[in-house]
């Protein structure tokens, strides 16, 4: 194990090395360009968390939510093009980690990258849930337990937690085979969503039983109002786009990082959020009824198989079955590596094995089996009850939220102390390294106001959200306390090994 220099100062290295940084290069580097693109758009995974989170936010905030899609676009951009810069400096797998603790300290660095992991950890469970929203759509046989597929029933939560850890099972193989087999699937994945995509926009749109205006409507949205709908309306958006910055966290298997990796973190975002977009725009335009009550529970499974007719509704559900084990794949193929990156500095519990890269497969195995089960394990909340599935998913977004602000916010001190310019050095092709330049501040300011806003807008313990039915204060207050548990978790280890 080798402890990271923290180096201020940007030296230029060779080609791919990570010789500047204290590391020996272990991981196998066999992901191009797009290969890359791929790892932070999976993560993303317009259709699974589209998909997995339309109904919520239609059913809180009406056709009207479809405007808090713009807001988060543009504030995570703001975080992305962050990111970026970092990604050019600092191309190193356990981004989060690795950034914060550059931009700050090693104990406020271990606490981001602490948080980023045991999230990522929860977004791994989250995306697993997915599959519930449209395999028993595809087919009634896929609803192994019970009759009642709606993820907030009983058998319908029960039925998740079956499926989505059926599919850790999955992901978790490929994960320890080798990183060509991932990038493989990664790649036939992304391209096989993004035609999935584009095809579920212009088909919904050539079906459109309204005009765009429906979106101004503000009936169903939550009686706080049209700011009370667009806040809880939020959370579908801000589910979606996260986890662009895995093409930054798979660096060290990437070739030319220092210039790949800043542009595929920005291309990720945008292609996502713009689909994304069009999909929730396309989604109600199309719907049969926004009155009749299906959206608010069967969301776009029912748009498409109601709008587009069985045949042409199930083979784009069958396409959005494979976004979301790619998606899950390329969530855990990211949290093993911030495990294995902050093994590699001696910063977790049994480290040594954490840390081992496998010399045929290239790949960290230990971390991808720990990732898997530890997932798995959440997936037991569902059997307890149907809200564990919205308070699973929204912890996992505060969890990164918080992680990605103890990034940008480090970021902005050093720039508003001046000591974060325009860089010196160049990637690998001789061109500088990708910068923000005097748009670097405002962007910067934004993306820290816009994180911390969010993640209390999310963490917020509104009972009609977390807790319609009464009697769980538990769930109400559930990402409050996992937070806590985590943070306290995380002091307490590292207290331990300093006596």
């Amino acid at each position: 194990m080798t402890t990271s220099p923290l180096p201020d100062v940007l030296d230029t290295p060779p080609a791919d090395s990570l010789a500047e940084f204290g590391y020996r290069q272990e991981l196998h580097r066999s992901l191009g360009r797009y290969a890359s693109f791929a790892a932070g758009f999976s993560f993303i995974s317009v259709l699974t968390t589209v998909f997995q989170f339309f109904a919520f936010g239609y059913a809180f905030g009406g056709p009207v939510f479809f405007w808090a899609w713009p807001v988060v676009l543009l504030g995570q951009l703001a975080v992305a093009a962050c990111f970026a810069e970092l990604a050019a400096r600092y191309p190193i797998s356990g981004a989060i980690y690795q950034w914060s603790s550059r931009l700050s300290t090693p104990a406020f660095g271990w606490f981001a990258g602490w948080i980023m992991v045991i999230g990522q950890i929860v977004v791994v469970a989250a995306a697993a849930l997915a599959l519930q929203m449209v395999l028993p759509a595809l087919w009634t046989g896929f609803q192994l337990i019970g009759t009642d597929p709606a993820p907030t029933s009983a058998d319908g939560a029960a039925n998740a937690a079956l499926l989505g850890v059926l599919l850790l099972v999955l992901t978790t193989l490929v994960n320890v085979l080798d990183n060509r087999v991932m990038s493989v699937v990664n790649r036939v994945g992304v391209t096989a969503e993004i035609i999935g995509a584009v095809l579920i926009v212009v088909l919904l749109l050539t079906h459109s039983e309204r005009t765009p205006t429906i979106t101004f409507h503000t009936q169903g949205a939550l009686q706080d109002g049209l700011l009370g709908a667009l806040l809880v309306g939020s959370f579908t958006a801000a589910y979606v786009m996260i986890g662009f910055d895995s093409a930054g966290e798979m660096s060290e298997e990437t070739h030319h990082p220092r210039r790949t990796a800043p542009r595929t973190i920005l291309t990720a975002l945008t292609a996502a959020g713009v689909l994304g977009g069009l999909i929730v725009l396309a989604g109600l335009l199309a719907a049969p009824s926004l009155t009749d009550g299906r959206l608010a529970t069967d969301g776009l499974s029912y748009v498409l198989t109601s709008s587009l007719g069985d045949g042409v509704g199930k083979a784009l559900l069958a396409d959005v079955v494979v976004a979301v084990a790619v998606a899950t794949l390329a969530i855990q193929t990211s949290a093993s590596r911030m495990l294995f990156s902050m093994a590699r500095d001696g910063r977790l519990p049994l480290a040594d094995r954490l840390a081992r890269v496998h010399p045929r497969t290239g790949m960290p195995t230990a971390p991808a089996l720990t990732v898997g089960i530890l997932a798995a394990a959440l997936l037991l909340l569902n059997f307890a009850s149907p809200e564990a599935f919205l308070a699973i998913g929204t912890t996992c977004i505060v969890m990164l939220y918080l992680a990605y602000a103890m990034v940008t916010g480090p970021l902005l001190l050093r720039r508003l102390r001046g000591g974060w310019g325009r860089p010196d050095g160049t990637d690998e092709t001789g061109a500088p390294l990708f910068s923000l330049g005097r748009w670097g501040l405002p962007l910067n300011i934004l993306a820290v106001l816009y994180g911390v806003l969010m993640a209390v807008n999310l963490a917020w313990p509104r009972a009609a959200v977390y807790d319609p039915a009464g009697g769980h204060w538990y769930f109400q207050w559930f990402t409050v306390l996992f937070l806590g548990a985590t943070v306290l978790l995380g002091a307490a280890y590292r207290a331990r090994v300093k006596r």
